[in-house]
């Protein structure tokens, strides 16, 4: 044998380089990427139980696959395979006898749950999914998937299907709802007698500000497609008297004689141009000594691996895709309301990557 028999060209693999493993850190890194591509398959599980009703069954005891796929339309072996990987979620349980049992988490999909997020599950599950699937051309356009697929930028396509508007809504209820006590407390220690709740969907936060405060007094102003919601929203938790609905654009006019003005959820959805346009007409309706409040998520000055920097950078691509918003640092709620006219008084850190900014006019 000639002594260069075992030296193989440089960039030549043998088929043992093709089977060995990787090593150390990048085998721990491949296994935590493999995780993030296939995450989807989490949020299609729970919309895919949501839509089932699932929670809804289970609430009503323990039941084996086969039960639970007579009540629910489903193939046995099917539904047992999406039952596992619930229970991997931490949704349910399986028992021993291998019947399955609903956790207190997976109680947040029952279609009665006080905190329920079963709308939102089927909102990101069945409307969202596909614009998501459009993420990079929302990146190098910077234009929304959502008008890729519908042509219509904004909310307008809401109007046009009340089903869907109606999901969206209470979708909307179910995440305000997480906050909605907190942002109470903010209103109610500022002491107003009028409050107008901007874009404020069903309600929902409003109810809790008028819950708390016994004396006062309300206006819900949105589009129309959202009054029948609110209307019932607002009876249910016997507020009528006390809380006016008016319809509009806040984009053509908001209407005056509030103590306090909320924006919650509301810039997020729109751009800079579009923000400076709705705060115009806030400060146009406002009152010298009236204040605005402002509930969004804020963006931190600089992102980390946290899981609230992952929750807020979600949401700030949600809006990339879905109506072309964005989520925005503290700095950047600043520079937009100093150019509207206004003056930051306060900011409170709420639950969820939340906050509340009071601004003044000046």
């Amino acid at each position: 044998m000639s002594a260069t028999a075992d030296v193989k060209p440089i960039g030549v693999r043998t088929p043992l380089d093709c089977c060995q493993t990787p090593a150390g850190a990048d085998l721990e890194n491949a296994a935590k990427l493999n995780e993030m591509i296939g995450a989807s398959w989490m949020s299609q599980a729970v919309y895919a139980a949501a839509e089932l009703r699932i929670a809804d069954l289970l609430a009503q005891g323990d039941q084996h696959a086969d039960t639970l796929a007579a009540a629910s339309g489903c193939q046995p072996t099917s539904l047992l395979r999406l039952l596992r990987a619930l229970a991997s979620l931490g949704l349910c349980l399986e028992n021993d006898d291998g019947s399955y049992a609903l956790t207190a988490m997976g109680a947040l999909l029952r279609t009665d749950a006080r905190n329920s997020l079963r709308s939102w599950a089927i909102w990101w599950g069945r409307h969202q999914w596909s614009w998501w699937g459009n993420l990079a051309y929302s990146v190098k356009t910077g234009d929304s998937a959502r008008r890729l697929a519908t042509g219509h930028q904004g909310y307008q396509h809401l109007e046009m299907d009340p089903e869907v508007a109606a999901l969206f809504n209470q979708a909307m209820v179910e995440m305000s709802r997480l906050v909605a006590g907190e942002v109470a407390g903010v209103v109610v220690a500022l002491a107003p007698e009028r409050v107008v709740d901007v874009g404020g969907g069903y309600g929902e936060v409003l109810v809790a500000v008028l819950a708390a405060h016994p004396t006062l007094q309300a206006i819900l102003f949105d589009l129309p497609h959202t009054l029948d919601g609110a209307r019932g929203r607002i009876a249910a938790a016997g507020m009528a008297q006390r809380c006016e609905l008016l319809s509009g654009s806040f984009f053509d006019f908001i209407p005056g004689g509030g103590d306090i003005y909320i924006l919650k959820s509301v810039l997020h959805n729109w751009d800079d141009a579009r923000c400076a346009l709705l705060l115009a007409n806030c400060h146009r309706a406002m009152a010298h000594c009236s204040r605005l409040l402002i509930a969004e998520r804020l963006l931190p000055a600089r992102m980390t691996g946290s899981l609230a920097d992952q929750a807020v950078a979600r949401a700030d691509l949600n809006m990339l895709v879905g109506v072309g918003g964005r989520e925005r640092q503290l700095a950047e709620y600043h520079s937009l309301l100093t150019a509207a006219g206004f003056a930051v008084a306060a900011e409170h850190a709420l639950a969820l990557g939340f906050s509340v900014i009071v601004a003044t006019r000046r």
